[in-house]
This record gives C-alpha cells, structure tokens and sequence, in this order.
C-alpha cells in the first residue's frame, strides 16, 4: 500500500511539475519595441474617430475588439460575434455575441455596449450608417439586431469591415464615467493588449491582456515610438532601440537587405497612392480645368517614382481603387508623356506653366512628394511640398481646408462602393466637390441586390470617374517594414488586407 501511495506522489508531483511549466510557457514573456511612421494621436485610440483610413487600426487591434474583423484566412472573421444572419428581405441583421469576456476594467462585455458604440461612432460614414440603420434593438445580453430603413446590400461592407470603425465596441459604463477625452487619456477595451501609459505623440505602452478570448499574446509588453523620420527609424532598428520599424522605403530598405541581421518584410493591402485636385471644384482655378489635371497624369513618370520609393514593387494603375477589391474596374495608366502635358498645359492657357501652391503629401512621406513635384516642376507645374504631422493632415483634409494638390494614400477596406462613397460622392468625407449623376449613380446600386446590375452600376461610376480625370492615379502600392534580430513572427502579412502587424497576439520572440 505505501508503494502505491509513493508511486501515486511521485506520479503527482511529475504531473504537477509538467502543469506548472506549461503554465509558464504560456504566460506572456519579453518586450517588443515598435517604431510608427508617425506621431501617436490621441484619438487613434478611440475607435469613435476612426477616420477612413488604416493608421488608427494599427492601435485598434491592440486595444480593442470588433463584432467582426480580418484575421488570417478570413476576411471577415466572427470576432466578438460567432454568427450573424440577414432576414430574406435584407432589413434585419442579427448578431449572437460571445459570451463571458469582459474588458480590461472587468465590465461585463454585452449586447448593450455594442448598441453603444455602434450610436456614439462619428467616424468616416459615421451620416451614412445612421441614416439608413432605423433602430438598433437589444434582445438580450448576447443577442441584437440591426434593422434598416431599406435593403442595403452594403451594410456589413460598411459596418463589420474596416471601411468604418463602427462595429469596434468601447464599453458603455467607462465610457459614461469619464467622458470621451478621459477615454482618450486612459483607453479601456476588450483587445489582446491593454492601456499602460502614453506619452502624447511619443509613446504607447501596453501589456498583454491574459484573458483574451481567441489566445493569450505570448509577448508580455509592446511599446510604440512615434517616430516621423525613416531615417530614424532605421537607425533605431539598426542599433537594436526598436525590433520593428514601420514602412521603410528608398535607401533605408536597400540597407535593410544588405544587413544580415536584419529582415525586410511586406503586406499587399488594397493601398493606392494618386494625386487629389481638391480645387477642381472651383471655377477661378486652373485645376478646374480638366486639361490642366490630365497634364498632370502625363506628367507623373510613375514607373520611376515606383522604383525609387517602393523598389520597383508596386504596380501602375489608371484608378484609385485597386484591382483587388470586389466591383473595381481595371484601368490602365496613362503613359509618361512631359511632351502632351506641356501642349495640353498651353491649351488651357498655360504655356509657361503656373504657381500651383501647396502640394501636401499624407504624412510622413514627404520624399514622395518630392518625387511628385519634380515631375511636375519639369512640364511648368510649380508646387511647394508641404509637410504636417498626420493626425493634422487627416483633420485639415476632412474639413476641406486643403487646397493646392494632396498626395494621398488610402488602404480603405470593403469594396469599390465605399472607396466612392469617402472620396468621390459630393458629401463624402474627404471629397470637396462632386457630381449629381455620380451620385444619382451611387444611390440606385446603394439598394440594388442583384450583383450583375450593381456591378454595371459601379463600373459606370468608376469609367466617368476617369473620363472626368478627378484624380491622378499612381500605383498601388506594397508596404515593406524592417524587422530586428529577435523577432521571429512579426505578424505582418498574416493579414494580407492590412499594411500593419496583425493579429498582435500572433507575434512572436525568438527564444533565449
């Protein structure tokens, strides 16, 4: 019998040992340092704010949660909802949430929070959103659907995508307690890593969330540099200051590859760089004059701008929406022709060229600006490269304070209707002007079920979109980031929508 007992401890105490250093194999281990290509705004941090374009995702997925969000090798993966259905006649969308999660305060996560935040949004299609969703019903703590005024066969494209950051849930009871600019200053969520300190526009710092509901992150604290200058961050991850550096490009990428103990790596989201003419719309400037922006489309060498910022890697497009999302027209480029923009130029009447002012380009890419405005300087075109930190940029762009030229990116996610519906229809967020037909156009697809009719519909769109020459398209383009020694799954790619590291609880340090 005390053979048996002895045998039983000893068994036991092997199993524990097995329990405990499996217990620490899982706890979160190690720091990751991660230098951003620009200033940490405030306002990143609230998913309310989320103004269009990826930037604040990079901080969403960290903090936060969505209904329903990208995760490798889906799309549109169930998140904080495991299912949805649409009725039959396409006005009610009901979501079934995941149970038992709490947010990082230790709220009860629930149907009503997501009520909440769906209410409080205010972001790009913030008047979209809530003039076609009628109600938002509660059926209990797990459960609520959506009703709309009209079929909108684009719901989920702008709600549960990140076309919009309407679907990401912020709790209710926090929130109500300190007010939105006590939320900015100390975020709570339901994502893999939690709020510890911010030193505005220079650093974040979050730790591992253990109770993350799809797994437990293994690296135990990340902290962001807002870091604008490439250069910067190059030497940063060179010295070690920084494991991960975001979007590397002209001859911080070449050095990148000649150093062995460095890595290059890139995602393939639907991003796309052209020129906006927000002055376009007014009849005292020469960019009213469509001669005068198609001389800007010859005067683009985009091939060459594309081998000196992106490596060669991008591809050359007539559109501003890539060929990768779904209803997008293939458009092919415009030559390289100085010779046609300078006659096109005189016949608008320009032929010694003109002071066009700013050219702003999204920040903090102001060598691609430099490119842009070498192009243009040839053929007479005089610009003056304006440089501004990005949450200003964003600010200043969506309250059409920008005038002159915008060098802009977008990474917008969805499809090609909701790339219009922000740039191009006249009450979109980043659109300064617009055209009755094309919206007339926007509004009959908006509501047609039938793929076959809604596809004409937006490729009608999209061909008038170039005939108007609205913008200067350049290419799409292929982010590629420096990656340090020591880590060994930076995640990025995993997500090929997203430019950024993603999912953060799929990163990973080499082990010691």
């Amino acid at each position: 019998m005390l053979r048996h007992i002895r045998l039983w401890a000893m068994v036991g105490s092997v199993l524990a040992l097995i329990s405990v250093h499996a217990a620490a194999q899982s706890q979160p281990e190690g720091q990751l340092i991660i230098a951003f290509d620009t200033s940490i705004a405030a306002t990143y941090f609230d998913p309310a704010e989320t103004a269009g374009v990826q930037t604040p995702f990079v901080f969403l997925y960290a903090l936060h949660d969505a209904l329903v969000k990208p995760l490798p090798g889906n799309d549109q993966a169930p998140s904080l909802a495991e299912s949805w259905t649409e009725s039959p006649d396409g006005l009610v969308y009901e979501f079934t949430l995941r149970q038992g999660l709490t947010f990082h305060n230790g709220d009860p996560f629930s149907a009503e929070d997501v009520r909440f935040s769906f209410l409080r949004y205010k972001g790009t299609s913030a008047k979209l959103l809530h003039e076609r969703v009628k109600a938002v019903e509660v059926i209990d703590a797990h459960r609520l659907r959506f009703v709309l005024y009209e079929p909108w066969p684009d719901f989920l494209t702008f709600y549960a995508t990140m076309a919009t950051g309407a679907a990401w849930v912020v709790p209710k009871k926090y929130l109500e307690q300190v007010g939105d600019d006590g939320f900015k200053r100390r975020p709570v969520g339901l994502g893999p890593y939690r709020f510890v300190r911010s030193d505005p526009g220079v650093e974040l710092v979050l730790e591992a969330n253990e109770r993350y509901w799809r797994r437990v992150p293994s690296i135990k604290r990340i902290i962001f540099k807002g870091v604008p200058e490439s250069p910067t961050r190059l030497a940063m991850l060179k010295t070690g200051e920084v494991d991960i550096a975001y979007l590397m490009y002209r001859e911080e990428a070449h050095a990148i590859q000649k150093d062995p103990a460095l890595r290059l790596v890139r995602s393939m989201p639907p991003v796309t760089w052209y020129v906006d003419f927000p002055e376009q719309w007014d009849p005292k400037s020469p960019w009213h004059d469509r001669r005068v922006r198609l001389a800007v489309n010859y005067a683009l060498d985009k091939q060459a701008i594309n081998e000196v910022e992106r490596m060669g890697l991008g591809r050359l497009t007539g559109s501003i929406i890539p060929r990768g999302l779904d209803f997008a027209l293939a458009l092919e480029p415009l030559p390289y022709d100085p010779a046609q923009a300078k006659r096109l130029l005189a016949e608008a009447g320009h032929p010694n060229g003109f002071d066009a002012g700013d050219l702003t380009p999204l920040p903090p890419f102001s060598t691609m600006g430099e490119s842009v405005a070498n192009d243009l300087a040839a053929v007479g075109i005089r610009t003056r490269v304006r440089t501004m930190e990005r949450a200003a940029f964003l600010s200043a762009y969506r309250e059409k304070k920008l005038r002159g030229l915008i060098l802009n990116v977008t990474a917008v996610l969805g499809n090609a209707a909701n790339r219009i519906e922000t740039f191009v229809l006249s009450t979109g967020t980043y659109a300064y002007g617009g055209y009755p037909d094309l919206d007339d156009l926007f509004r009959q697809q908006a509501v047609e079920r039938d793929r076959g009719q809604r596809e004409a519909l937006l490729h009608q769109i999209q061909r008038l979109m170039h005939e108007r020459v609205m913008h200067a398209p350049i290419f799409d383009s292929v982010p590629l980031h420096g990656v340090g020694p020591r880590v060994e799954e930076p995640a990025v790619g995993l997500n090929p929508l997203l430019y950024f590291t993603a999912p953060y609880e799929d990163m990973r340090l080499k082990r010691p």
